[in-house]
């Protein structure tokens, strides 16, 4: 089963988003992107993820797959 993290890296690289962009996008601090996405942060806060679902254009759901 996947992470979180990378559920979040796959949705953005298939935007073809750099993390900068989903910062600018979403409001999330970059540390915080990048621990998500380095699985350092594994249960990152709802209203997190949810920032990030929507700059992503994906249910949050599918980030928590």
């Amino acid at each position: 089963m996947a992470t979180i993290g990378e559920n979040i890296k796959k949705a953005r690289n298939k935007l073809g988003l750099i993390q900068d962009d989903l910062v600018r996008k979403s409001g999330v601090k970059h540390t915080t992107l990048t621990k998500i996405e380095s699985d350092v942060v594994i249960k990152p806060s709802v209203q997190t993820v949810a920032k990030i679902a929507k700059a992503l254009g994906v249910p949050m759901e599918d980030l928590l797959k």
